[in-house]
C-alpha cells in the first residue's frame, strides 16, 4: 500500500530538512486511510446497491439530502434545513448554496428529481426501489403503473426540494441516510450509461471522488476540492481493499497495512484481542439479524414442516456461546428487541428446552418422509468468511441428528448474492442491517413486491395486506400492532431462520481519530483524521 502515498516536496525545501537533520515524516505528508472492507462491490452506482460492503464506499463519495452524524443520529447533507407540513406528508429541503459535484458543477434539486425517478424507473431495476415506497406513486411507477413523472418528487427552483409522502411516514428522515437515495449526475450518467461508474468518468458530489478501481485489489478515493466542506477533510485518500480472507486481514492489519478492519473479525480471534488489543477493538450492539433464509419455491423447502424442523434443531446458544464469542443475541423473531416503537415477536416454540425443539423437529422430519435411514440432502450456501463456514458447519452437525446430509457451497460475497436473488439454492445464508431504526425496515423483506431481498419468495396475501395498512397508519401503537401481527406470520411459516442478532466488531487503530461507535456501524471518512 505504500504505492499510494505521495510527497508534494520541492527539492530546496527537502535540502533545507535534510540540513536541519529531521528524520521524521514530514507534517505535510498525503494522510492515507486503509480499510479493509472485506467484500468486493457488485456496483458503485448506488441505485443498483444492495450490501453493507457498497454502502461503505458509496458514503464517501457520495452524499444525499440528510447523513448520520457519529452518533448515528440524522444530521444535514446536502440540505442544510427541512421542513415537514402539519400533516407530515409533505416535506421541503433547502439545498446548500455551495453543494457542487466533483466536477464544480452545483448539486441542484432537479438532481436530486432525476435520481429518486431514476431509482424507481423499472428500467434501473433497483434493488432497493421498495424502500422508497413511501413517496407518493414510488410503487405506481416501479411497477409500471404510472409514469416517473408521476412521483411525489418537485423542484420548486434550483435549490429548494419538495417530496411529498403517501401518507405520514415516521422514519422517513432516516430512510433518507440510505445509500440508494444518494444522488447522481444527470447530465453524466445520461451521456455515459453503465459507464459513468468507472474511474475518470464517475462524477460525485461526496467528500471523496474515484480515483482508480483494481478489481480484487483495492478502490481508491481521493479528497473531493469541490465539496461543500472540503476545508474540514483531514483524510486525503481513502484505500478500501476487498480481501475476504479474515485471518489473513488480522494479520495484515498487526503488520500496519490496515487502519480499520470495517465489521467482521475471526471469532477464534477475539479473546485475544480483547485481551492485547483493547483499545482498538470495537464490538458494540449492531441493529441487524443474521438469518438463513429458504428457497421455497421448490421441494423440499416449500414444506413448513421441513422449514420449521430445520429452524428448531438448531441451539442458537450453543453457536452464540461456542462460535461467534462476540456478545450476540439468539434471535428466535426476525425484528431484534429494542427497535423504536416496537416489541419484537418470537416463534411459538422459543421457550421450549433444545432437547424438545429437537424432538418436536425429529417428528415432523418423520412426517415429510425424513429419517436418518432416508436422509433429506440439502445444500447450504454462504459467503466467503471463516465465519460463516464456522457457523455452517455447525448447524450442518445440527441438521444431520434429523437425517439431513448438508453440502456446503462458498462463493465470493458478489456471485453469493446474486444466486440468492436468481434463486439459485436450496438454504442461503444472509443478514440484514438496519437502515432505519423502525420494524418496517425487517418486515419489508418478505413482502411479496419486494422483489430483490425477498430472496425466499415467500408470498402471503395476509402478510402483505397487514403491511400495506400498517404504511399508512399514523397511529405508532396501531401502526405496530399490525406489524407485530405480519411478524406473527413470518415465524409460523419461517421462509427465513433468524439465527442471531448482530453485533458490529471492528478493529481501529489508536492512529485514527474521531471513530464513534453506533448501532448503525456507519462512519464517515470526512469525520475522521490521522495522527502520525
Amino acid at each position: 500500500m505504500a504505492g499510494f502515498t505521495r510527497r508534494r516536496l520541492g527539492g530546496a525545501l527537502v535540502l533545507a530538512l535534510l540540513v536541519a537533520g529531521l528524520s521524521s515524516a514530514p507534517a505535510w505528508a498525503e494522510k492515507v486511510l486503509r480499510i479493509a472492507n472485506q467484500g468486493e462491490p457488485e456496483t458503485l452506482d448506488p441505485h443498483k446497491t444492495s450490501t453493507t460492503v457498497e454502502a461503505n464506499v458509496l458514503h464517501n463519495l457520495f452524499e444525499g439530502l440528510v447523513v448520520q452524524d457519529p452518533k448515528g443520529n440524522v444530521a444535514p447533507g446536502v440540505a442544510e434545513s427541512w421542513t415537514a407540513s402539519e400533516d407530515g406528508v409533505t416535506y421541503t429541503f433547502k439545498l446548500r448554496a455551495d453543494a457542487k459535484w466533483s466536477n464544480g458543477d452545483p448539486v441542484t434539486a432537479g438532481d436530486f428529481v432525476f435520481s429518486l425517478r431514476r431509482i424507481q424507473d423499472p428500467k434501473t431495476k433497483s434493488q432497493y426501489a421498495e424502500v422508497l415506497y413511501p413517496i407518493k406513486n414510488a410503487e405506481e411507477v416501479n411497477t409500471g403503473k404510472a409514469e416517473v413523472s408521476a412521483l411525489g418528487v418537485k423542484a420548486i427552483d434550483a435549490k429548494t426540494l419538495e417530496i411529498t409522502l403517501k401518507a405520514p411516514t415516521p422514519y422517513f428522515l432516516q430512510l433518507l441516510t440510505h445509500q440508494t437515495t444518494l444522488p447522481v449526475n444527470e447530465k453524466v450518467v445520461t451521456a455515459l450509461g453503465d459507464d459513468w461508474v468507472k474511474p475518470g468518468k464517475m462524477v460525485s458530489n461526496g467528500a471523496y471522488m474515484l480515483d482508480d478501481v483494481k478489481p480484487s485489489a483495492y478502490i481508491k478515493a481521493v479528497k473531493n476540492p469541490h465539496y461543500w466542506d472540503a476545508s474540514k477533510v483531514a483524510i486525503d485518500t481513502v484505500i478500501f481493499d476487498p480481501s475476504e480472507d479474515r485471518a489473513a486481514v488480522l494479520k495484515r492489519y498487526r503488520a500496519g497495512e490496515f487502519d480499520i478492519v470495517y465489521n467482521d473479525l475471526p471469532n477464534d480471534q477475539l479473546a485475544w484481542l480483547k485481551e492485547n488489543m483493547p483499545k482498538e477493538l470495537h464490538i458494540a450492539p449492531y441493529a441487524g439479524v443474521y438469518y438463513y433464509t429458504f428457497n421455497t419455491t421448490r421441494p423440499p423447502l416449500n414444506d413448513l414442516r421441513v422449514r420449521q424442523a430445520l429452524a428448531m434443531a438448531i441451539n442458537r446458544e450453543v453457536l452464540v456461546d461456542k462460535i461467534t464469542l462476540a456478545g450476540e443475541l439468539p434471535a428466535y423473531g426476525f425484528v431484534p428487541d429494542g427497535t423504536a416503537n416496537y416489541s419484537s415477536q418470537k416463534v411459538s416454540w422459543a421457550k421450549l428446552s433444545q432437547a424438545e425443539k429437537e424432538a418436536e423437529a425429529a417428528k415432523l422430519m418423520k412426517e415429510a418422509g425424513y429419517t436418518p435411514d432416508k436422509p433429506l440432502k440439502l445444500q447450504l450456501a454462504y459467503n466467503t468468511s471463516e465465519n460463516h463456514k464456522k457457523i455452517a458447519v455447525a448447524i450442518a452437525a445440527m441438521w444431520k441428528k434429523l437425517g439431513v446430509d448438508v453440502d456446503l457451497v462458498n462463493t465470493e460475497l458478489k456471485v453469493h448474492y446474486a444466486n440468492l436473488r436468481q434463486g439459485d439454492f436450496q438454504v442461503g445464508r444472509a443478514g440484514w442491517i438496519a437502515d432505519y431504526n423502525d420494524a418496517q425496515n425487517f418486515l419489508f423483506l418478505s413482502e411479496t413486491k419486494t422483489k430483490q431481498q425477498n430472496y425466499s419468495k415467500f408470498s402471503n396475501p395476509e402478510y402483505d395486506k397487514l403491511m400495506n395498512q400498517a404504511s399508512v397508519t399514523g397511529d405508532t401503537q396501531k401502526r405496530a400492532a399490525l406489524m407485530q401481527q405480519t411478524e406473527t406470520i413470518l415465524l409460523k411459516e419461517l421462509p427465513v431462520l433468524p439465527i442471531y442478532f448482530y453485533v458490529h466488531k471492528d478493529l481501529v487503530s489508536t492512529k485514527v481519530k474521531g471513530w464513534e461507535d453506533n448501532t448503525f456501524n456507519r462512519v464517515y471518512v470526512k469525520n475522521l483524521s490521522l495522527t502520525d
